[in-house]
């Protein structure tokens, strides 16, 4: 196949992802497991699958910083989880972008955890009802960034980076620098075509430039979690 037709053909197909994604909710539907298991990923970083996107647990010297906290509801479940490998407190919680199987649960912990995300992501979430209340607006972040940021220091350094628009304009890549593995939320979803959410900023267009950034900005990792557990 020639240049043009491959390079025509990537454009239509990141145009049909565009058309079909920018009319569903700002989540797309899926049937998620449930929440059942913890696994473990490396020394002191696991991973939680089900009802929503993947949750990463990584626990620290003083706390545990929790990535995604799931759909609505599904705080006491994370937690129970959670307690299986430690009992130390949930300090932070980091939300890879704004949609609400990422955040749902965000509520349910106390104000004293800082939640960081993505400066776009914030202001995405100031726009969804679930946290305009006076319960949800517990969840809303305390800390954003805009490209770059580091978390913790030495062997616990958790780096935040930001790219450009992607599945939404407000995709947080996290590395846990120690163990070398990328938490990439839904710009990494599952095993097949990308998803774009328009209505929060994701780009069919930008998205391929996006992801050559970051594989050319970050250095360091072996693995990268998908964001919705498959059976493949």
């Amino acid at each position: 196949m020639k240049r043009p037709l491959i390079l025509g053909t990537i454009i239509v197909a990141g145009l049909l992802a565009i058309t079909v994604f920018g009319q569903q909710s700002a989540a797309p539907a899926f049937k998620f497991p449930p929440i059942d298991r913890i696994d473990k990923i490396s020394e002191n970083l696991y991973w939680i699958p089900g009802e929503g996107g993947n949750s990463a647990v990584f626990v620290r010297s003083n706390g545990v910083l929790l990535v995604d906290t799931k759909l609505k509801d599904h705080g006491p479940a994370l937690l129970e989880q959670i307690k299986k490998i430690t009992d130390k407190p949930i300090t932070h919680i980091i939300n890879t972008h704004t949609h609400a199987d990422h955040t749902g649960s965000n509520a349910f912990f106390p104000a004293s955890v800082e939640i960081v995300v993505q400066e776009n992501t914030q202001a995405n979430m100031q726009r969804m009802p679930e946290f305009q209340t006076d319960a949800g607006k517990v969840g809303m972040p305390d800390r954003t960034f805009n490209d770059h940021l580091t978390l913790f220091s030495g062997k616990e350094s958790v780096d935040l980076y930001y790219f450009g628009a992607a599945h939404t304009n407000g995709d947080a890549l996290v590395v846990f620098r120690n163990a070398r593995v990328m938490h990439a939320g839904d710009v990494f979803a599952q095993k097949g075509p990308p998803l774009l959410d328009v209505r929060n900023g994701g780009s069919g267009i930008a998205i391929g430039e996006t992801i050559a950034k970051a594989a050319a900005g970050i250095k360091n990792v072996d693995k990268s979690s998908p964001a919705i557990a498959t059976a493949s």
